[in-house]
């Protein structure tokens, strides 16, 4: 366990665990940590909190890549995103949501809307031009915990998961870079029936589809995660080849999620009462607690395995 070097030794994290493994450069990280999760009114969504968090956990991933790269120019060092819990992330913060649309504070919700977008920007684009990103979804991927997962080059889910985006069912759309990755996996046309179905998907079907790239019977995520940075180090040279090629070739700029979350801003303070009652009880829906054969936090190091 020499490797294991636990980064909020710098940083006072409460909604998420990191580590670090020093032997091949892996910076994992789990949300809903079981300290915040033990709080009977922690909900497994995107909360402020948590969006800053993630942010600092970004910078210091970043800080030691940045200073692996400069001695060795193919350094492959890579990010892994998880979950303490049982599920992976229940989407936008539904509370909040509701707070600003009812006080009709577009300044508000559109400042909220822009930090998930610069979050998923910073993931899709790799956090820095040396790193792999992963995503390790072992619980169910709601909304912006789908598009989470999405931003990931990686997608690596286990058996008896489910991602969709139920913002249809309150009059939303996932407004936060759903299209634009979505798009990249599977057809214009499909992105767009599934954004606005609001079908839960199962792991099983989403690889069929080609969105999840590695399915895993359950319990088997972090062996394959292993597995797949011990098999990206060993062409370290061309997979960050190729990942130049894939953003030349299927750019999704800042500017264009920026462009699709003010419409979504737009869409949600023209939410009527009803829609904003679904709202609410999806609020109280992210509150359950599953019983203790389903919750999956403190598992521990995640290194060892």
């Amino acid at each position: 366990m020499t490797n294991v070097e636990l980064l909020h030794r710098d940083h006072s994290f409460n909604t998420i665990r990191v580590e670090h493994d020093a032997s091949n450069d892996t910076h994992w990280c789990f949300m809903h940590a079981q300290q915040a999760f033990a709080d009977p009114s922690y909900r497994a969504c995107f909360s402020p909190k948590m969006l800053r968090e993630l942010r600092l956990f970004a910078r210091s991933a970043i800080d030691k890549v940045e200073q692996a790269a400069a001695e060795s120019p193919t350094h492959l060092a890579h990010v892994v995103l998880g979950s303490d819990t049982h599920v992976f992330n229940l989407g936008g913060d539904l509370a909040l949501f509701l707070k600003l649309i009812q006080a009709k504070d577009r300044e508000g919700l559109l400042h909220y809307a822009t930090e998930c977008v610069d979050s998923i920007h910073l993931l899709h684009t790799r956090m820095h031009p040396n790193v792999h990103t992963i995503g390790l979804v072992e619980g169910d991927a709601l909304g912006g915990g789908f598009e989470l997962a999405l931003a990931c080059q990686t997608i690596v889910a286990e058996k008896g998961v489910q991602m969709g985006f139920p913002e249809v069912l309150f009059g939303l759309f996932p407004g936060m870079g759903a299209y634009s990755l979505l798009s990249q996996r599977v057809s214009p046309k499909l992105a767009e029936e599934m954004m606005l179905n609001g079908v839960m998907y199962s792991s099983d079907e989403l690889h069929r589809m080609g969105v999840v790239d590695v399915l895993v019977p359950k319990g088997e995520g972090v062996r394959a995660v292993h597995e797949l940075v011990r098999q990206n180090r060993r062409i370290a040279g061309a997979r960050l080849a190729l990942h130049r090629v894939r953003e030349g070739a299927h750019p999704v700029s800042h500017e264009e999620l920026m462009r699709i979350t003010r419409i979504w801003v737009d869409t949600a303070l023209q939410l009527n009462d009803r829609q904003l009652r679904t709202m609410e009880r999806l609020v109280r829906a992210q509150l359950r607690r599953p019983g203790p054969q389903e919750n999956v936090a403190g598992r521990g190091s995640h290194l060892a395995r």
